[in-house]
């Protein structure tokens, strides 16, 4: 294997390009990004970056001595993928030729029908979308959030610490019962109402209003939100459009296994794209967290080089976190696997808890609140256990 091609310069990208370099591989590597931009840390992106407390400098991945001795091919997106030569088609023309493909092209911030070309809608995934928003919510007004997941939330959170007038509008009779459970997401999710920021749950959006500037949100009951600035946080769906005719199992993402390997020999897929197999689910799972973009690459990149001949063992529990008014969220495991939820230390009042997710009694989950000490302990221990 003499060439590598990485198919994506995030996170997830660049943890493989590391992972390559750490286990040994010696040969051309190529790095190819839609984005202009080297590599950079997207969860400040809805916080400490929207809020101006960190500068742009300060969201980069590599470090000042780092040299991986890569070429970057930025500002060009993948188009297609021919099996039978192994090369990866750009959109500028070029054609890259690679023994071995990592496919990272993470995932796309889903918009909002019908607002295209209207001006102070955003959603936020890049950093372009992150300095257009931080540039509104400068100049004030008043905020309607689309979508009460973490981002949603998050986004509110500094609008709320920069003195912006806030509604959090969800179509769920319960924000994060997804990923946190209806238990727990509801106590979470009370952040909103403890900070003054209203929040509109189990209701939908109809639509925008305005000519070339939005100044409402239209909900499916009959409601008009006075807005003069709109964050769309609906979800994000995998950039996988351009593999399609490939031969590469699709489905919610690249189909992959525990190791990363696709149903194409010599390409492996890590990040938001790859729908991985979870032991422990029993099933596939695509998983958005920033952990798992920066450790499974080590799994996949092994199994490249390997052929696909090793066996990558059992990932970690996944782990994410949040930081929202002042409060640190941390989660780890699949809440989903659960049949119960019990808070072990603190009080849901005090938004200030540590709550263990069990199955017929064994712990697969826990949350913490403002908790770090203790949820590092359990976190380890669902480890050890899981």
């Amino acid at each position: 294997m003499r060439t590598v091609a990485v198919v994506g310069a995030s996170l997830a990208g660049l943890s493989a390009a590391r992972s390559l370099r750490k286990q040994g591989y010696d040969g051309r590597l190529l790095v190819i990004g839609e984005e202009l931009h080297r590599p950079y840390d997207r969860p400040p992106l809805s916080k400490e970056f929207l809020a101006g407390a960190l500068v742009e400098a300060d969201l980069a991945l590599e470090t000042d001595d780092e040299n991986l001795s890569a070429e970057w091919l930025l500002g060009t997106r993948a188009t297609g993928l021919d099996r039978t030569h192994r090369a990866v088609r750009l959109a500028d023309g070029q054609e890259i030729r690679a023994d071995g493909i990592v496919i990272a092209t993470g995932a796309a911030a889903r918009a909002l029908p019908g607002s295209e070309g209207l001006d102070g809608v955003h959603t936020l995934r890049t950093l372009d979308d992150a300095r257009a928003l931080r540039d509104e919510l400068g100049r004030g007004g008043r905020l309607v959030v689309i979508g009460g997941g973490f981002i949603g939330a998050e986004v509110a959170s500094t609008a709320y610490a920069l003195g912006l007038e806030a509604t959090v509008v969800e179509v769920a009779p319960t924000p994060l019962a997804g990923p946190l459970g209806e238990t727990m997401g509801s106590i979470v999710s009370g952040l909103h109402a403890d900070h003054g920021v209203r929040l509109l749950c189990g209701v939908g959006v109809k639509g925008l209003s305005g000519e070339r500037q939005v100044n409402a949100v239209l909900l499916e009951d009959g409601r008009s939100l006075p807005a003069d600035i709109v964050v769309v946080g609906v979800g994000a769906s995998p950039c996988v459009d351009w593999l399609e005719g490939s031969g590469i199992a699709l489905d919610n993402g690249v189909k992959c296994g525990a190791d990363g390997r696709t149903s194409l020999a010599g390409v492996v897929a890590v990040g938001d794209c790859a729908n991985w197999y979870d032991p422990r689910a029993g099933r596939h799972r695509r998983v958005e967290h920033w952990t798992g973009a920066r450790e499974r690459p080590d799994a996949a990149i092994a199994t490249l080089l390997a052929g696909g001949a090793v066996e990558p063992g059992v990932p970690r529990p996944p782990y994410f976190w949040s930081d929202q008014y002042g409060v640190k969220i941390q989660f780890a495991g699949n809440a989903a696997r659960a049949d119960s939820v019990t808070i072990e230390e603190g009080a849901a009042d005090d938004r200030n808890v540590l709550a263990v997710y069990r199955r017929a009694g064994d712990p697969v989950a826990v949350l913490g609140m403002n908790q770090p000490r203790l949820f590092m302990r359990w976190r380890k221990q669902l480890a050890a256990t899981s």
